[in-house]
């Protein structure tokens, strides 16, 4: 069924609001303050998602039970093109969560130029107590129950948190079988290489990271941090994103001398061999009790003194509480909302730069359009080719975001002229970080396509 969407009731002002729909909103609206030519009602409309899918469905275990599941799937935006987005299994997936989600990927596809709109979904379930028959039951059922709300040029899937390429396989098969006769390679992305996957895609998410924070350096967003070799890093979340992240970080040069999961992780200030901490937690279930490294919590690993901070685990990981308390001079955001808009504001005072997840983990998003491109086309690109196209398509989006945090910086003025004689009540324009940069760029893109399509009818 389709819900409408409502606004929820804010917390408390004395508390900091962690839901992330929330949390994208007020990004969204920091950033429409620094667009003085956004009229109001099409800002509204840029914020808030499209629709919302909510399913529920059973199914029988492989243990005989019959279990019942809630799903969701939010599209956010199609002005400039498909929904896109990955789909998550856990159990903390919630509406709020999808929704903040799809927004996001709106923004992200916007700041790095690509042509799609944003989506997101996900499964109300633990996939740690589920067998894998389990889990593809789900999947084909949750599949079906969306029925025509997804497509290939509509509403397009991917991997997220819990879920891969075995997944997707899963998402395309059910998908071919209810629209036979059809080029259905397109609906999902992040599928095995046999079935339409990309050369390049799992690593796309962690090595666009890498050319981000690459070119972020060059620019010279960290005075005195030119460049990622011989930089110490620390990684939470030693997931897919996190360790293909500090494997990457690794190869290019930098020391990584601390990584978690979700029971903790492990620090060696010297620097430890990602391969070996990765083959540890396949071994254990984790990466605590390395030997020859020390044991830390997640919580002391964000406060870790390194020259770069990779959060690559969930929503909300530094906030007002422990943004004081980081060490780190330079955070690139491979996870999707790790930092919370109060977290932002003290790091940006403390004149620590945050990579946002809007442009620091869009790597994903591009090789699943690269991936969607070459389905469509029926071909198959070469990873030299893939990883270029990459590379151009990271290292031009980090370019616009800083030239577009200095044209903000340089023309506070003008701007704070036209918001006083738009809103003369209002907060004065400060300085910019480069999250909120980003949102202005993106926004620009998708709000001028809006404007261009007309609006309808």
């Amino acid at each position: 069924m389709i819900q409408p969407v409502r606004k929820e009731t804010q917390a408390p002002d004395h508390q900091e609001d962690l839901n992330p729909y929330h949390i994208a909103q007020q990004q969204f609206d920091w950033a429409a303050r620094y667009l003085p030519k956004l009229e109001a009602g099409l800002g509204e409309f840029l914020k808030r998602p499209d629709r919302l899918v909510t399913v529920e469905f059973p199914i029988e275990t492989e243990d005989h039970v019959v279990k019942n599941f809630v799903g969701y799937r939010a599209v956010h935006n199609r002005g400039r093109g498909p929904g896109k987005g990955g789909v998550r299994y856990h159990l903390d997936v919630t509406a709020d969560e999808v929704r903040a989600l799809a927004s996001w990927m709106t923004w992200k596809c916007g700041v790095v130029d690509l042509p799609f709109g944003g989506a997101k979904g996900g499964v109300v379930c633990d996939p740690k107590t589920l067998t894998t028959s389990d889990l593809q039951k789900i999947t084909r059922r949750f599949i079906v129950e969306l029925g025509e709300a997804i497509g290939p040029h509509t509403d397009i899937l991917a991997p997220d948190v819990n879920t891969n390429s075995e997944t997707m396989a899963w998402i395309y098969d059910t998908y071919d079988m209810m629209h036979q006769g059809q080029n259905n390679l397109g609906v999902v992305t992040g599928k095995p290489l046999d079935l339409g996957g990309s050369l390049g895609r799992r690593e796309a998410t962690s090595r666009g990271c890498l050319f981000a924070t690459q070119q972020a350096l060059l620019q010279g967003v960290v005075p005195g941090l030119e460049q990622v070799e011989g930089a110490t890093v620390v990684v939470q979340g030693f997931g897919n994103a996190g360790s293909i992240a500090a494997e990457l970080f690794a190869e290019a040069g930098a020391c990584i001398i601390g990584v978690s999961d979700s029971r903790g992780g492990i620090h060696l200030p010297k620097g430890l061999d990602p391969a070996v901490a990765l083959e540890h937690k396949k071994r254990t279930g984790s990466v605590v009790d390395l030997p020859d490294t020390s044991n830390v919590s997640n919580e002391e690993l964000l406060t870790l003194p390194c020259d770069i901070l990779i959060p690559a685990a969930l929503e909300n990981q530094i906030r007002r509480d422990n943004a004081p308390l980081v060490r780190a001079r330079f955070i690139a955001e491979a996870a999707n909302g790790p930092t919370t808009p109060a977290a932002d504001r003290i790091l940006f005072e403390k004149g620590v730069p945050v990579l946002p997840d809007i442009l620091a983990n869009a790597g994903g998003v591009t090789v699943s359009y690269y991936e969607w491109v070459q389905n469509n086309k029926n071909e198959q690109w070469d990873l030299d080719e893939v990883n270029g196209k990459l590379q151009v398509k990271m290292t031009r989006g980090t370019e616009g975001v800083i030239e577009k945090q200095r044209e903000i910086n340089d023309s506070l003025d003008d701007l704070e002229s036209q918001r006083k004689e738009r809103d003369p009540s209002g907060d004065a324009l400060a300085p910019v970080d480069l999250r909120t940069a980003a949102y202005v760029l993106a926004i620009e893109r998708v709000s001028r396509v809006t404007l261009e399509r007309g609006i309808w009818p």
